[in-house]
């Protein structure tokens, strides 16, 4: 580079070097940088050959451009070399600054390693300053240095060959390589971070396709799934608020989506399904409960929860999938009312009867002292279980027995009326009944059994219950009366059955026989209903057979 012209030759040099390096700084991918800076140590530089050994991830060092013979651009581009041998060439020779010389004359012991080389042919020296074939000429490259501190880290070295001129590079031309060398390694940095930069936006591209895709899946997922859907606010003030729902879940309740905005879950629930709803809010959650539709009725639903989940702040969204299961729900309680309902009366039938009655008394081991108390002592007595009793009027006994609580079952303490009250149980048995089905057929008697279990219903009190024992048996459990009371009741009863019942076409009659039983806790249900029955039997063959029946 240096001729007799310098001040000539370092003015075009300069131009070549500010050309070459606003190419190296305009290429458009890492690849075109990396062959720009080897064709710039050529066309800029003046050398005849120029390779770029870019550091690899794991620190080998791999051709990545070559310029300048393209029979040794395809002989050793993409070949790697490993670190540590870099490293020895590197350490080795002399050093012009930051560039490293090794001559031929130390460069031998090089042949053999694993750096990929090209050898350029040519005669020996014949002069001191010309450049031998064997001399190697390396231009680290590093990342730039942090202000005060050494050089950064290596991402490369720039070997290059045979300068045009056949003479060992002077100060000018050292210093030239090496700020070259400078540059290419804030050009090839840049294009690395473009190259990361355009990578990471071509992922989060594909990433936001894949969320908008995946967003317009669940959108569509939601808004046209079959059954109801909905997302809820997840805590805070406005826990349970919906935010969203879908037209399944708006149709089943007959509400707008702007309406069903206004609501949270628990506005909607059937009130005796709250506190099932509020055990099922967490994820996972399934219930089955009823639902207010914008008429006042109610439907049963499944509900289903999951979480939607933020990565930040936890827990937001409740997602609830709404199954419609009404007519389920009816199959269950038509199959439960057969099971505990008479087929052809519609009364609750015998094992209901005697659920009933099971649930209102308990089994006990009666301590003797309990039949001497008076209601007058006004606190708990116990018995030898540890179980507290304290009379209450009307002849019921109040038990504390650990957690629970139970009101006794207790009959009316004497024959007469004392004002003490009771659940009295009454046995009726209707008289006349097996004539009517023998002279006018079956068809005629289950007419007479409806229409008695009719009569029987519409006399009794709300709550008192009026069951089929079974054949032409009913039995009536009504609380709170005295004895007069129940014999009032029977004495209706029977007045009702008597009057004449249309079957088959005529008017017929039957009478009724009632006994009167009186249910206490230590009895069991059968033991309630036998004492009922033979009553009925003591008063039915204690009146006269015409009076049995009227008409």
């Amino acid at each position: 580079m240096e001729t007799e012209s310098e001040p000539y030759v370092r003015l075009a040099t300069l131009r070549q070097l500010h050309q070459v390096m606003a190419d190296m700084n305009t290429a458009r991918s890492l690849a075109d940088t990396l062959q720009t800076v080897a064709d710039g140590v050529v066309n800029g530089l003046g050398y005849e050959l120029a390779c770029v050994n870019l550091v690899r991830p794991d620190g080998d060092l791999v051709v990545a451009a070559f310029a300048g013979n393209p029979a040794a651009e395809a002989l050793i581009t993409g070949r790697v070399g490993s670190r540590e041998s870099w490293e020895r060439r590197l350490s080795m020779g002399e050093h012009w600054g930051d560039l490293v010389f090794i001559p031929h004359t130390e460069g031998w012991i090089l042949d053999d390693d694993d750096v990929p080389q090209w050898y350029t042919d040519g005669p020996a020296p014949r002069f001191e300053d010309e450049w031998h074939p064997s001399d190697r000429l390396f231009a680290p490259m590093y990342t730039p240095a942090a202000p005060g501190g050494s050089c950064g880290e290596l991402i490369g070295v720039l070997s290059v060959d045979r300068p045009r001129n056949g003479r060992l590079p002077g100060a000018w031309g050292r210093e030239a390589l090496q700020m070259y060398a400078f540059q290419a390694a804030i050009a090839i940095s840049n294009a690395r971070l473009r190259a990361n930069m355009q990578r990471a936006l071509v992922r989060l591209e594909r990433d936001q396709q894949a969320l908008r895709a995946s967003e317009e899946s669940f959108r569509q997922a939601f808004e046209y799934a079959p059954s109801g859907m909905a997302i809820a606010e997840m805590g805070g003030d406005q826990h349970g608020r919906i935010l969203r729902t879908n037209d399944a879940l708006c149709r089943l309740l007959g509400r707008p989506a702007s309406a069903m905005r206004r609501y949270a879950f628990s506005d909607l629930v059937h009130p005796e399904d709250i506190g099932t709803l509020l055990r099922t809010s967490a994820e996972g959650g399934r219930a089955e409960l009823r639902l207010g539709r914008r008429d006042g009725t109610y439907v049963w639903v499944s509900l289903r929860n999951s979480v939607v989940a933020d990565a930040a702040d936890g827990p937001r969204f409740l997602l609830t999938h709404v199954e419609d299961i009404e007519d389920r729900k009816r199959r269950e309680l038509q199959l439960a009312h057969r099971a505990s309902h008479d087929s052809l009366t519609g009364l609750p039938n015998s094992a209901e009867l005697r659920s009933r009655l099971s649930s209102r008394l308990c089994q006990r081991a009666d301590h003797p002292a309990l039949e001497s108390l008076d209601a007058a002592y006004g606190h708990p007595v116990y018995d030898a279980g540890g179980h507290g009793f304290d009379f209450r009027p009307g002849g019921a006994v109040e038990v504390f027995d650990g957690y629970d609580h139970h009101v006794h079952t207790a009959a009316p303490a004497t024959d007469h009326d004392d004002g003490t009250k009771g659940l009295a149980v009454l046995f009726c048995d209707l008289d006349g009944f097996k004539s009517i089905n023998d002279r006018f057929g079956h068809n005629a008697g289950d007419a007479v059994l409806i229409e008695v279990a009719r009569r029987l219903s519409r006399a009794v009190r709300d709550g008192d219950t009026v069951a089929r024992l079974g054949g032409d048996e009913f039995v009536i459990l009504a609380d709170g009366l005295g004895r007069a009371d129940a014999q009032d009741l029977a004495v209706r009863l029977r007045n009702e059955i008597i009057q004449p019942i249309r079957a088959e076409g005529r008017a017929v009659r039957v009478g009724a026989s009632f006994g009167i039983g009186w249910a206490h806790c230590g009895m069991t249900a059968d033991e309630v209903l036998k004492s009922a029955d033979e009553r009925m039997y003591v008063e039915k063959r204690s009146r006269p057979k015409q009076h049995r029946r009227a008409g």
